[in-house]
């Protein structure tokens, strides 16, 4: 399956891009005091959370357990020298559900993560995902 999207300069640090059904998103490279949009490695790191996010919540669904939400807080921690990948990744999700097990959670998160996910499963061999999660059970 081929996917395609279309980019388009705005400025020397930010940039438009396309997708095949029409959506746009700007991406930019300023630095914090000037940021206006995702940068491409906040991109990343919000394509892994998200990703595995849905296959998250499709396995609580298909175990027929109680859904109420999900959130998750993702950080990444970079090489200090180019191309600056990320060396560790770290996904703690937030599920509300008032009979999912812990066992569970830590089992679809981490399915989630290094099966299902297309995403995950593109990011560099060394990189280390690692996960955690809280049960919110209201």
């Amino acid at each position: 399956m081929e996917v395609k999207v279309s980019m388009s300069y705005l400025d020397d640090e930010k940039y438009s891009v396309k997708n095949g059904s029409g959506n746009e998103l700007v991406v930019d490279m300023y630095a914090k005091e000037k940021k206006e949009n995702l940068s491409p490695m906040e991109l990343l790191l919000s394509a892994v959370t998200t990703c595995a996010a849905v296959e998250v919540v499709s396995m609580i669904k298909k175990r027929r357990r109680d859904f109420k939400d999900i959130k998750a807080e993702s950080s990444g921690v970079r090489a200090d020298t180019h191309p600056m990948y990320y060396k560790e990744i770290h996904v703690k999700y937030i599920i509300y559900s008032k009979d999912l097990k812990d066992n569970e959670a830590d089992r679809f998160i981490s399915l989630a993560l290094t099966k299902y996910c297309s995403v995950g499963s593109s990011i560099r061999k060394d990189t280390h995902v690692k996960h955690s999660f809280e049960i919110i059970r209201d």
